[in-house]
């Protein structure tokens, strides 16, 4: 395998460390004006330039390039090492834009897409229902079409970061008498209205980021839909094809890696660092391993990508593979913390470089078990990989055609 980027790319990345070097940290006007101000004006920079939103059109904040997998992959590179800001973190720019740009009208694009690219708005996703477990498709949250507008009763539960959103991209059955996959529509909501009831859900980490959502006849326009009435469900595939690719991204073991070693290197055990014991440092090698074998399925993947073809089975497993080696992470961190393992966390939830004290590895430990929900169950995942990626038939036991 050939890991090089040859001398076009490498050319490429010159130009990218260049900007980086004079644009970032700001400085002089750059660096006027409150924090928020200080990454739009960064943000805006970097678009123009075309390393950033580099899929998403001119006409809706983007820089419009054309999809050069390789190049995506050194400026993430070069902007992580030097601590540069790329878009906005969160499950709008995450799964919303790319739905949006894949399936949405053009309005809803222009209204909604660049606002989302620039931070100025907050989304929230309205998919899990209590009673529903992973069989998302039985949800009963309801939709009737009342003149102009869809009026919505029911309930969402886990739904992260429901007190801090402006919108909500939710999922509702609108057609009752279809079958269950077939009776879902797509609709965008606004958090800021009446009706609209939150409930903080405190977890055992002692944080409070998933929330109940309850609706009393909310309301929300009528073409405030994504796709046709009734193809929610079909929508719904492309929302959660982004986020399984964002949580499975082999970067963030990375960086949790480096911060269980720099943890291992200040923690001790027996009267000296932990490093040094020959069991710790064996397991940090099995973790390690890991990670490289999921890196290097990701090269692979953006190999076939490159030459767009399918990566087939392994496009499937990210996801799961990273749940794996997160779940290895969180214990090994537990063991070499010690005592001071068992002592509950704050209500700090860090990650990667940031993980810089023993509670958040604790507080990490106990977020680990919901990783393994987020974006479909560990078991949901294996049945994916068995029925699309292997062409196993489907489990005779599931029925779901109600």
């Amino acid at each position: 395998m050939d890991l090089s980027y040859g001398k076009e790319f490498e050319a490429f990345r010159g130009e990218v460390k260049a900007f980086l070097k004079q644009s970032w940290p700001p400085s002089g006007d750059a660096a006027k004006g409150s924090k928020e101000e200080q990454l739009r004006r960064f943000r805006e920079l970097a678009i123009s330039k075309g390393y950033l939103a580099r899929s998403i059109p001119k006409q809706y904040g983007g820089s419009e390039q054309a999809p050069d997998p390789l190049k995506g992959q050194v400026i993430q590179e070069e902007f992580n090492a030097a601590g540069a800001p790329m878009e906005p973190r969160g499950i709008g720019m995450m799964m919303l834009v790319p739905t949006l740009l894949e399936r949405g009208e053009d309005w809803q694009k222009e209204k909604f897409v660049r606002a989302t690219l620039m931070g100025e708005i907050a989304w929230c996703q309205g998919y899990s229902e209590p009673g529903s477990g992973s069989d998302l498709a039985s949800l009963k949250t309801r939709g009737e079409l009342v003149g102009d507008e869809w009026v919505i009763n029911g309930q969402k539960i886990w739904t992260s970061s429901a007190h801090e959103a402006d919108f909500m991209f939710c999922l509702v059955r609108t057609e009752p008498n279809a079958k269950k996959h077939e009776g879902i529509s797509y609709l965008l909501i606004d958090m800021k209205q009446k009706g609209i009831d939150v409930r903080p859900l405190r977890e055992m980490t002692g944080g409070a980021m998933f929330n109940e959502v309850f609706f009393n006849d909310v309301r929300t326009p009528k073409n405030w839909i994504v796709g046709k009435r009734g193809e929610g469900w079909l929508v719904s595939r492309t929302t959660l094809k982004h986020e399984r690719n964002s949580i499975g991204a082999a970067g963030q073991m990375t960086a949790l890696l480096d911060a269980l070693v720099a943890t291992a290197k200040r923690r001790k055990l027996d009267g000296r660092p932990a490093i040094e014991d020959p069991e710790i440092r064996r397991r940090l090698i099995e973790v390690e391993g890991y990670i490289r074998a999921h890196q290097y399925s990701g090269f692979f993947q953006m190999t076939k990508d490159l030459k767009k073809e399918s990566p087939g089975v392994l496009g499937l497993m990210n996801k799961i593979n990273s749940t794996h080696i997160g779940h290895r992470i969180a214990k090994l961190a537990i063991e070499i913390l010690g005592d001071d393992g068992i002592v509950a966390p704050g209500e700090r939830n860090m990650m990667g470089s940031e993980m810089d004290s023993d509670s958040t590895w604790t507080n990490y430990y106990m977020a680990a078990v919901g990783i393994a929900i987020a974006g479909g169950t560990a078991n949901v995942q294996r049945n994916v990989i068995a029925e699309r990626g292997l062409g196993l038939p489907r489990d005779v036991a599931a029925d779901r055609s109600k």
